[in-house]
């Protein structure tokens, strides 16, 4: 048996939709049939992509063929949560979550938030629209005043609570802020977004263990946009470079950083804009997955006592080329950076960790990493749940009702994946 929790960020992109989202649901039911997990959690951010209204029909398809694919046939029983209320900037998060329930999996329970309590999952459900007012989840958008440079921004969270046997876990999918400017990331080492970034992640689990319900162990995943540190890289990146600025005439603002090797007829290395960072070779994110630059990923260090993570072992996760033909290719917008996340509590860590030897069955990977998945690839993280169970009966949660201890037999394998 397996679970599987997928969080992701879906790729609907306005201008070719139906190449992106085949290619994504090609790769996406490989994994269901080679895994055949028992419980999946889909995460999206950003779902219908930007431009919201547009895409609205591209995303009513994508519902409809996901819960309808002769793939997802055994899967019987089904939470869809999609955050469509794209009309009030007060709420509107574009985050969708989906949870698939396979037939075999005889008890499972979700928290209900207002009455407290856990129900029974039966049938298929999708909520739209007004999620504020679903008791079986909380959403919050994260206030205007954490990223004043946008004007509407769309970042937050939003947070189920699930019961198998006796032991509850939260399932939080997350956006975070973006960097808005690859040159003001470029001033500072940390830069001013991950500042941003570091309060808003803070809030989420500060608000996951509040004092309102029961503390369980909890898995966050999703697009934190998590970025390299973006000075420090281009010091390593352009070492021997010379710095050209270019500046605008009217403001005198700093538009554009040309570096060049001093010699070798100083060649072009980088160029950095706003958003622009064409660096001359790109392999140098690509062989051995990248791993070289892991030293520059620094934004989880700052949670290390709140939040674990497996070992990364693949390639930046964005931001990838839209182009259906450019599997591998990286769009020259911004560095390439492990944005894409799957974190959990040192409590979660625990159950899916019991002995060095879960370590050989645990894989934390991207899916399709040839093939055009939009602009970010989808991470996926495959985790035994033999142990897990048992180390579940280890813990004691005050449950407010008592589900039917899970049947031994159905112990196998947890999948997370996002994007």
């Amino acid at each position: 048996n397996f679970w599987s929790n997928l969080g992701v960020p879906l790729p609907v992109c306005p201008w070719q939709p139906e190449n992106l989202q085949k290619n994504w649901l090609r790769e996406f039911y490989q994994v269901v049939h080679a895994h055949k997990p028992h419980f999946m959690a889909l995460h999206c951010q950003e779902f219908g992509g930007k431009n919201y209204e547009a895409s609205m029909s591209h995303v009513d398809k994508f519902v409809k063929e996901l819960l309808s694919s002769d793939a997802m046939k055994d899967y019987n029983r089904a939470r869809v949560y999609l955050d469509e209320n794209y009309k009030s900037q007060e709420h509107f998060t574009a985050l969708g979550s989906f949870y698939f329930l396979h037939e075999s999996l005889k008890n499972i329970y979700q928290f209900d938030f207002k009455a407290k309590k856990y129900k029974k999952v039966t049938g298929k459900e999708i909520y739209s629209d007004t999620l504020e007012s679903t008791p079986m989840l909380e959403k919050e958008k994260f206030p205007q005043d954490y990223f004043p440079e946008c004007k509407w921004s769309r970042k937050g969270f939003i947070r189920t609570r699930w019961c198998i046997t006796d032991c509850a876990f939260d399932l939080v999918n997350i956006h975070l802020f973006h960097d808005a400017s690859n040159l003001i990331a470029w001033e500072t080492s940390p830069s001013v977004y991950s500042g941003i970034r570091h309060k808003a992640l803070g809030y989420v689990l500060d608000r996951i263990i509040d004092q309102r319900f029961e503390k369980v162990s909890y898995f966050v995943f999703g697009d934190f946009n998590f970025r390299l540190d973006a000075k420090a890289v281009v010091e390593t990146l352009c070492a021997k470079a010379t710095m050209q600025t270019i500046r605008a005439a009217d403001t005198n603002e700093v538009v554009k950083l040309i570096f060049r090797e001093s010699d070798n007829d100083r060649k072009v290395m980088l160029q950095l804009e706003k958003k622009l960072f064409d660096y001359f070779n790109q392999d140098v994110f690509r062989d051995n997955n990248g791993t070289a630059l892991l030293e520059f990923d620094r934004e989880l260090s700052v949670f290390k006592d709140r939040l674990y993570e497996l070992d990364i072992s693949f390639p930046p996760s964005y931001p990838y080329s839209e182009d259906s033909s450019q599997g591998r290719q990286y769009m020259n917008t911004r560095c390439p950076a492990w944005c894409d996340r799957i974190l959990m509590s040192h409590s979660a860590k625990e159950l899916i960790l019991k002995s060095e030897n879960d370590e050989k069955i645990v894989i934390y990977d991207h899916i399709g990493p040839n093939v055009c998945m939009g602009d970010h690839k989808v991470n996926k993280l495959n985790i035994s749940v033999l142990s897990l169970l048992m180390v579940w009966h280890c813990y004691k949660r005050e449950m407010r009702m008592g589900p039917e201890p899970l049947p031994t037999e159905i112990c196998g394998k947890f999948s997370l994946r996002f994007q």
